[in-house]
């Protein structure tokens, strides 16, 4: 009985990985992760995991973690002391900022992350260096849902929490994988079908999502706007809209009529008969409470804002916003999407979306820091920061982010990276960019920290820490506050994450009643939440919108093609997204072995008459070739791409980022990730 062990304990905390927010309990003994057991009290995902959820504490103490500072020294690491570091860091940021100016500097903030690092990283950047070059990667997956719903509704948010499925009578899922993306938030859609509710996906593949689906819709990949303008010229056609709504609470009606009337007909841009657009948009006029819920499929396009806004405009047609079963809901592609967003992670706001460009935002910000000349310019974005790499840009600061992998067009991405003076990656493994950094700091993962991530669905989950980091890393909010230290700033001596979000509270109005205290509960709290008395907001937009003048906005919007299209010389269109068993580039799913075991390679889906065509069989290694570079991968021979269209998932070196394209979203800067011309050559064997 002697050697029965008694210190096994359960940590409740969240899951690091997509926005759904699932919480867990990991399982510790011996100051060691050893499992996970469900959380049964989370509202959200009630005890059930996904795989990589179910196996999120192995990488945890991962033999390969990063445990000391290093620097580059004769172009090679080698481990350095803390001071060593953080003095270099400091002295090479101050120098290129006092010689080339604000604008020579560029901090990339992780949505991996919790809140307080995001809002440690923007503080210590602006305050420090008087700069608004501050973005995170909600760029090159949200952004157009931030710019998007901002314009339409007056907030960048979901609208309604992720159970409210179940109180719909239509569920439409548009450029959504949920089943596999986000598979908890699946499951509340799979609750809804056993419910009755009818659900339509609008997806060009056939998705494990449109097989769960009572009426699939393929496209043309990136018609969007086209097919939306269509519905909802027959919907007002047919006098199907909502008056009383349009009316009331919104503005713009007559523009969105006199744009919709060029698009009764579109088979030609989408490949989608009259008929079925009509059928598609009767249904969705004729019930009482219809959701739209949608992800990257809308947004990592050069249309993606304008994607959006058709979700909005569509929505508000309808007068499906501001109550139970309606809204349009973004899908958060990473755990802290959201949060890296409210935290003022962005070029052009503070926390919870206060504009920098505004005179009394600055001044109660400076007061509030301790500060004086903070910028109104809007900062560059994640991807003007990489295309600016050199030439004004020197010096770079990456929190958690792997771009050589995870942003398109990798080989652009490494020679951008290479024209840096100076660059700092902060991380908690070594990853394919840190051999284009100089100096490089082990963090702490989400098991050995405290904090907050917050979902898609505005809930602000806590994360406990279970476990003491390895070797010498620390905690990344307390890296930040030593680096203010070394520069003679106030303002940065935190000793816990409730110090900090109580820092970013007390200038966060919509946020400020958001306290751990009622986090502590398993259902936590939704922003806004202005006082401690607030109870949160599940529902956005129940009486009015957020907009000053509280009314939503339609947009006649015209549809655009994407930058590049298919042609002689790359007569396919690829298309990229995510595998149930992997998550963006795969630095923690791969160091499980379960996970790698179920996908250990890149693949790519092939239709089959293509493949016949060239003569490609199942599994074999086929190049695909694009304007920007090439990559060898596996073919997987189905109908369920159509033909001419390629899919491939992104969770891999040498993978899609090596073909995608750089070409932005004028509105959100985002990258057109999710469609590009390649050519596709079958590998032929040496004799």
């Amino acid at each position: 009985m002697s050697d029965i062990k008694t210190d096994l304990k359960y940590v409740a905390t969240t899951c690091p990985y997509c926005g759904v927010g699932c919480g867990l309990n990991l399982v510790v003994q011996d100051g060691k992760c050893i499992g996970v057991e469900p959380y049964k009290r989370s509202p959200i995902n009630e005890g059930k995991l996904c795989p990589k959820g179910a196996t999120c504490w192995e990488p945890v103490h991962s033999p390969d973690r990063l445990t000391k500072p290093l620097i580059k020294k004769d172009g090679k690491f080698v481990e350095a002391r803390w001071d060593e570091a953080l003095d270099l860091i400091v002295k090479k940021f101050k120098e290129t900022s006092d010689k080339f100016g604000p604008k020579s500097l560029g901090f990339q903030v992780s949505c991996r992350t919790v809140n307080e690092d995001c809002y440690a990283m923007q503080k210590w950047a602006r305050v420090a260096f008087k700069t608004n070059n501050v973005d995170n990667c909600a760029r090159i997956c949200h952004g157009p849902s931030v710019a998007g719903l901002s314009l339409s509704f007056g907030s960048g948010a979901a609208t309604n929490p992720f159970e409210d499925v179940l109180n719909s009578d239509l569920i439409v899922l548009w450029g959504s994988n949920v089943v596999e993306a986000h598979p908890l938030a699946g499951r509340r859609v799979m609750q809804a079908k056993k419910k009755g509710i009818p659900i339509i996906v609008i997806d060009p593949r056939y998705s494990a999502t449109a097989r769960l689906a009572d009426d699939w819709l393929r496209f043309n990949p990136s018609t969007h706007i086209a097919l939306a303008n269509s519905m909802m010229y027959w919907i007002i056609k047919e006098n199907k809209q909502n008056k009383e709504f349009i009316e009331k609470r919104t503005k713009g009606f007559e523009d969105l009529k006199k744009m919709v009337e060029k698009y009764a007909d579109v088979e030609k841009i989408t490949g989608v008969p009259t008929e079925r657009v009509k059928e598609i948009a009767f249904k969705y006029a004729a019930a009482k409470n219809a959701v739209i819920i949608y992800c990257l499929g809308i947004t990592e396009l050069t249309t993606g804002t304008d994607n959006v806004r058709s979700m909005a405009n569509l929505s508000m047609l309808c007068g499906n916003i501001g109550r139970p079963g309606v809204g349009v809901n973004p899908l958060r592609g990473q755990n802290n999407v959201q949060g890296a967003c409210d935290m003022g992670a962005y070029p052009n706001v503070y926390s919870g979306y206060q504009a920098c460009s505004s005179a009394e935002n600055r001044a109660k910000m400076e007061k509030a820091w301790g500060v004086t000349g903070l910028p109104d310019w809007y900062g560059q974005t994640l991807t003007e920061q990489i295309n600016q790499c050199g030439d004004p840009i020197k010096a770079m600061y990456i929190l958690g982010l792997n771009p050589v992998v995870s942003y398109p067009d990798s080989n652009h991405v490494k020679a951008s990276l290479e024209k840096l003076d100076f660059c700092v990656i902060q991380d908690i493994f070594w990853t394919e960019s840190c051999q284009y950094a100089d100096v490089i700091l082990p963090g702490a993962c989400f098991a050995e920290k405290d904090g907050t991530f917050t979902s898609g669905e505005r809930r602000i989950n806590r994360v406990r820490k279970a476990v003491d980091a390895p070797g010498e890393s620390k905690i990344d909010y307390m890296i930040f506050g030593e680096l203010a230290k070394k520069m003679g700033l106030k303002g940065f001596d935190w000793k816990t994450g409730q110090d900090v979000w109580d820092d970013m509270r007390a200038c966060t109005p919509s946020m400020f009643g958001a306290t751990y205290e009622k986090m502590e509960k398993p259902e936590s709290v939704h922003w806004p939440c202005p006082t401690v008395e607030h109870p949160g907001t599940p529902i956005l937009h129940k009486e009015r919108f957020s907009a000053a003048d509280g009314l939503g906005t339609f947009f006649g919007l015209e549809y655009r093609p994407p930058a590049e299209v298919a042609d002689a010389e790359y007569p396919y269109t690829l298309m990229t997204g995510r595998c149930i068993f992997h998550y963006h580039t795969r630095t923690q799913t791969d160091r499980c072995e379960v996970l790698h075991y179920e996908v250990p390679e890149s693949y790519i889906q092939i239709n089959t008459q293509d493949a016949k065509e060239l003569g490609i069989k199942q599994h074999e290694k086929i190049k695909v070739r694009s304007r920007r570079g090439e990559t060898i991968t596996i073919a997987r021979v189905t109908d369920d791409v159509g033909p001419k269209v390629l899919y491939m998932p992104m969770h891999f070196d040498q993978g899609a980022n090596n073909l995608t394209n750089t070409a932005l979203d004028p509105l959100s800067k985002m990258p057109e990730l999710k469609h590009c011309a390649v050519a596709v050559e079958k590998i032929v064997k040496e004799a």
